[in-house]
């Protein structure tokens, strides 16, 4: 039996949309993948307020949109089909200049054919974002601004409207609970007893419902503690920052191209440098 760098590798992941893509990467390089996806990207119950943003795109108030997930604009393009105006909101988004947070929205606007150039932020965070706009002044600027469910876009938010700019949120998706708490719980369990080796976040959203499911349970102490205690792999510098903030010290994370292929290498170059004699080099 061929022997791969992840051999003997324990890995819990909570992916969703591209849990077997991911998963079967880890495998295929000889992890053992513990699944348990935990948050699911759903589209609004009420699409009302999304369907007036699209208004107002249409209507030429805002010439830049910033966008912070391929998500948002892929659910966006969709509620805008099912309103009959996906080819009127393709032609809108080409006459604005798109401010992109990181590789995936990127990736969406080149799927929907959209031309460039666009503004990308210089790393993928809010604060990115906010450096992008650097050189410009932004009073009185109007921004469209795509956002995602709960408050992590807030700051970027706040920081737009204090340089004073005229923005204009809309948040076109909902997050959805995935594994049931039973199995989330198990996860847990597993995570404390000594079970799993690492644990690979690719969104700050499947944190957030680890760390709910725990406290719920009485064990959210317990668990920081045992993520503390062991190296955890974050695709992108959002969540090493939510980590950081919560203690967690040992963060694998590509320097760049926050991607699945990246962050699989991250960790197998970690892996095997861990089970050298000491964690030394060879």
């Amino acid at each position: 039996m061929t022997s791969g760098p992840l051999d003997q590798l324990r890995i819990l992941v909570p992916e969703s949309r591209e849990l077997d893509l991911f998963a079967g990467m880890l495998e295929k390089k000889g992890a053992t993948t513990r699944r348990c996806p935990l948050v699911q990207i759903l589209d609004l119950e009420d699409s009302t307020e999304a369907e007036a943003w699209i208004g107002q795109l249409l209507a030429g108030d805002f010439r830049d949109v910033i966008w912070m997930t391929g998500d948002g604009i892929h659910r966006l393009v969709g509620i805008a089909e099912r309103i009959g105006r996906r080819d009127a909101v393709i032609a809108a988004l080409k006459r604005s200049r798109a401010i992109t947070r990181g590789p995936k929205p990127t990736r969406a606007l080149r799927e929907l054919g959209l031309p460039a150039p666009w503004l990308p932020a210089p790393e993928p965070t809010s604060q990115g974002v906010l450096q992008a706009f650097a050189a410009e002044d932004l009073t009185g600027r109007r921004l469209g601004l795509q956002l995602y469910p709960g408050d992590g876009g807030l700051p970027l938010l706040d920081g737009l409207r204090a340089r004073g700019a005229i923005v204009f949120p809309v948040t076109p998706y909902r997050y959805a609970s995935d594994s049931d708490t039973t199995e989330v719980l198990q996860a847990i369990q597993e995570l404390v007893g000594g079970q799993l080796d690492m644990v690979a976040f690719t969104s700050s959203a499947q944190l957030t419902r680890l760390l709910a499911v725990a406290r719920d349970a009485g064990l959210r102490n317990t668990l920081l503690h045992a993520l503390t205690r062991m190296p955890i792999a974050a695709i992108g510098p959002v969540i090493e920052t939510t980590l950081r903030e919560l203690g967690v010290r040992t963060i694998l994370r590509p320097e760049r191209n926050f991607h699945l292929k990246p962050l699989v290498n991250v960790i197998a170059a970690a892996w095997q440098a861990s089970r050298l004699p000491h964690g030394g080099a060879a």
